[in-house]
């Protein structure tokens, strides 16, 4: 059997998954190929380094600081990013709470993070470096349209990869995963409706017509997913995990009793799913 895990971004949502993981850390639920998207990918590499708990001291302690996020960041021409880069990336995991890229580096699968290509408007799957310091791939997958500036790595700028592929279940598949756990951060039967500001956010990237084309596709894509990925689950290919409640915790939610109620609500979410999982990895 290959065991893949798919963790969906979100930002602040993403809460729910580092619940999730904590649970699958107890107990000893590992994969051998992970995928994540955005905050899916972020959080996602402290579940593979096995830090369990690391990331609930980084909701509850970090993302409410004011050093964390905000938009004094993405209107200081020295960042141009609504989240404190050298902060999140750098700070935190080199400094205050330390992520350790030792086990990190001895995890036996693979990890990849998603990023759209801003020129092709295609999702590209980068392998996450065990010993980059700077998450730079990471980094990558997070760069929200307007949030962030495009990120360079080689020849090629990238932006945040849930733009083109928001659920990478497909390319666990691709990777010849026959189990794939995928970890949503989005209620059952949530709808995605083409955002206000879309036209805005599109005139921002006149230049990449083609990644413009898939911004303004981007709610009829999502939630066509979706509906194929329900399928897949109803057919017994993929077990899903989704939160039954948000608790009120939107993208950029800062509030660190909203954040930990979220948090709790994924482990508890995972717990109360993991007689059917396991039944699931062992059909």
């Amino acid at each position: 059997m290959k065991l893949g895990i798919v963790m969906e971004g979100g930002a602040s949502r993403t809460a729910f998954s580092c619940g999730v993981a904590d649970c699958f850390l107890e107990e000893g639920l590992l994969p051998d190929y992970f995928v994540g998207v955005s905050a899916g990918i972020a959080f996602g590499v402290s579940y593979l380094s096995g830090q369990k708990g690391r990331n609930r001291k980084i909701i509850e302690n970090y993302m409410p600081d004011k050093r964390y996020m905000g938009m004094k960041y993405l209107l200081d021409r020295s960042m141009k990013s609504f989240y404190n880069i050298p902060f999140v990336f750098g700070e935190v995991p080199n400094e205050l709470l330390p992520f350790d890229y030792e086990a990190f580096a001895a995890f036996p699968g693979e990890v990849e993070a998603v990023v759209t290509n801003i020129k092709t408007g295609e999702a590209e799957y980068l392998a996450v470096p065990r010993d980059d310091r700077k998450f730079q791939a990471v980094i990558a997958s997070c760069a929200l349209p307007a949030l962030f500036q495009p990120v360079t790595i080689g020849k090629k700028h990238y932006l945040d990869g849930g733009v083109a592929d928001s659920v990478p279940y497909r390319r666990a598949m691709e990777k010849g995963c026959d189990k794939i756990i995928v970890i949503l951060t989005r209620e059952r039967g949530y709808v995605k409706k083409k955002e206000k500001l879309t036209k805005t956010v599109s005139a921002l990237y006149h230049n990449y017509p083609r990644l413009t084309e898939r911004l303004k596709n981007r709610a009829d894509a999502y939630n066509l997913c979706m509906e194929e990925l329900y399928q897949a689950e109803r057919e017994g290919k993929i077990f899903v995990i989704a939160p039954q409640n948000l608790l009120g915790v939107g993208r950029i939610e800062s509030s660190s009793e909203k954040l930990v109620r979220l948090y709790e609500e994924g482990y508890y979410q995972a717990k109360e799913n993991m007689h059917a999982l396991r039944l699931y990895l062992e059909a």
